[in-house]
């Protein structure tokens, strides 16, 4: 006899969709959770720690447009309604975090520009003869 305690499979096609319902909501829920951990808006379950990754951020939310747009037309409204309204949210609070660490990051300094290879001056044996006598721009007031 197995100790082990497996969930019981709906049986009744309503009770599968509500279960399949369920788990579509609590898949979009936790992308939506691990997004929001990585752009610091809530702390880190493991360290405790509030911190931000955006490249991670952006990876929970990519997941969550392509989740959109693979179910497009197969989801009920209220599946439809939470994937949506995550989104939303998501996206709004990355741009909040990036336009806030934009406005605190201090203006970095230009960089000297590398030094600019010129040509070496023409050697005066080889340098052709300048008529100084003839005007090459004249101007006129």
């Amino acid at each position: 006899m197995s100790t082990t305690t497996e969930p019981a499979a709906p049986s009744a096609p309503e009770n599968r969709e509500e279960f399949l319902s369920a788990m579509f909501a609590s898949l979009v829920i936790q992308q939506t959770n691990m997004a929001g951990i990585f752009l610091g808006l809530a702390p880190n379950p493991q360290t405790g720690e509030t911190g931000q990754d955006l490249e991670h951020a952006q990876y929970f939310i990519d997941q969550l447009e392509m989740l959109e747009a693979k179910t497009k037309g197969n989801l009920n409204r209220q599946e439809e309604g939470l994937l949506r309204q995550s989104l939303t949210n998501l996206r709004m609070a990355f741009v909040e975090v990036v336009a806030k660490a934009a406005v605190a990051a201090p203006p970095q300094e230009k960089a000297e520009a590398p030094p600019v290879a010129t040509p070496a001056a023409p050697s005066i044996a080889t340098a052709p003869a300048v008529d100084d006598s003839k005007k090459k721009f004249t101007k006129k007031y």
